[in-house]
């Protein structure tokens, strides 16, 4: 015969993040740009007036427990339905099922979770019962649902973009999963705050991943005889797979880092460059945010020197979001040393930051007329368009029309380099400039 002891509940032997899944929104973490008090998910939710909608976030962010809260405070059926093993037949099924129910006066939301993976026939077996109202649909993806759902199903739901959880909520739930007894609450646990943190930067706006980290921590946790499991530093970097680095991505050691890369860049410096995108990359930064910085580091500090390295840049960009860390880690790494190699020249920075200060301090500058397009009689009449010269009618391919408005002529904000490829530009520029003067 079995046998169970007395803290063996079956309640307890689910997954830790199962065991959390919030029952309301008051138990709900995240997503307040939809759920705050006067948000518009909210007041659909309060009013009981829910459409068919889709979920488009992440993973781990209450995409699946936020569908649930919603059938349980609309006093609706919940069906939860998986695009992974479920075919044509088993919608058809549900469907009956939910159109049985709309006739007793019951709502069914039926919840579909990976609704992308979802084929062309399959998303539009749902569309004559959404149209009925014989079910409440809420799909969710991870995917950008305007390339992978079907233009007709889509039409019929709103769109509601859910958020990475922050640092800060990811430690808050960590937190009440160490303290409520539906968690770990029945344990005497020993964790450092700076710990929970940790977790709560390895998930990176992810529940479940942090919710199974913890767990997993405490399950490997040091049990003393008083029956108090303390959990170490040690523990929890075998439980994330790595050393903890000292880094906090929205804190001061973030900008530290990004300052340090960058102006490594900047001194055409490709080991420090190297040193500290692996130092931020290993920390766990977004490989995207990374990306970005390069792609303004190419303009900013490169420029017309190497027209080319904007285009190594995005390209580092759009390998990395397509395949993700580790692998993404080279391409950032070739970008990175690219740029540290290519020549250096801030002349576009500074040719915009110059017009900058005169477009805020001239806003109401009117567009010359000469540059105005007159597609009817009376802009015609109003002298638009008078006095264009259309540069390619000239043997030169140059005219003397003025450009700029009458109070900023003769100013110049460009002033190219003599460094690498923008040395040219320097000197056909100064061609421009001479032909004009001759002239």
């Amino acid at each position: 015969m079995e046998q169970y002891s007395l803290f063996d509940d079956r309640e307890t032997m689910n997954p830790l993040a199962s065991r959390l899944r919030p029952e309301s929104l008051e138990e709900f973490i995240g997503q307040n740009h939809l759920l705050g008090a006067g948000k518009v998910l909210r007041r659909l939710i309060d009013s009981d007036r829910i459409p068919s909608m889709i979920f488009w976030g992440p993973p781990g962010v209450g995409k699946t427990s936020l569908a649930g809260i919603i059938a349980g405070q609309t006093h609706a059926d919940f069906v939860n339905f998986s695009a992974v093993t479920s075919g044509i037949r088993e919608i058809k099924e549900v469907m009956a099922k939910a159109e049985s129910s709309r006739r007793m006066g019951v709502k069914t939301v039926l919840f579909v979770d990976e609704i992308h993976r979802f084929n062309k026939a399959q998303q539009d077996a749902f569309l004559p019962y959404v149209e009925k109202g014989s079910i409440i649909l809420i799909g969710a993806t991870t995917e950008n649902p305007s390339f992978e759902i079907n233009g007709a199903l889509l039409s019929r739901c709103k769109v509601f973009v859910l958020q990475a959880l922050t640092e800060e909520e990811v430690t808050a739930l960590l937190q009440t999963a160490l303290h409520s007894f539906k968690g770990l609450g029945y344990l005497d646990i020993a964790i450092e705050e700076n710990l929970l943190h940790t977790i709560a930067v390895f998930a990176n706006g992810d529940a479940r991943t942090a919710l199974n980290t913890l767990e997993m921590a405490v399950t490997n946790g040091i049990l003393d005889e008083t029956g108090r499991t303390t959990v170490t530093r040690e523990i929890v970097e075998q439980c994330i797979g790595g050393k903890v680095l000292l880094y906090d991505k929205n804190g001061e050691e973030h900008y530290n880092l990004i300052s340090a890369l960058h102006k490594s860049m900047r001194n055409s410096d490709p080991d420090a460059a190297v040193y500290w995108l692996a130092r931020m990359l290993e920390a766990g930064e977004d490989p995207l945010y990374v990306a970005r910085r390069l792609i303004r580091f190419a303009s900013e500090d490169v420029g017309m020197a190497d027209s080319q390295a904007l285009s190594v840049a995005v390209s580092a960009y759009q390998a990395s979001h397509f395949i993700g860390m580790p692998e993404c880690s080279v391409h950032l790494t070739h970008a990175a040393v690219y740029l540290s190699m290519a020549p250096k020249s801030n002349a576009l920075y500074l040719a915009y930051e110059s017009a900058k200060t005169d477009a805020r301090e001239s806003l109401a500058e009117p567009v010359p007329l000469n540059l105005r397009n007159a597609p009817t009689k009376l802009m015609r009449e109003l002298h638009y368009g008078e006095g264009y010269q259309y540069a390619h009618d000239t043997e030169d391919k140059l005219t003397l029309m003025e450009c700029l408005p009458k109070s900023l002529r003769e100013k110049r904000y460009y002033v190219p380099t003599e460094e690498g490829a923008e040395a040219a530009v320097r000197e056909r520029l100064c061609r421009i400039q001479e032909w004009k003067k001759q002239k």
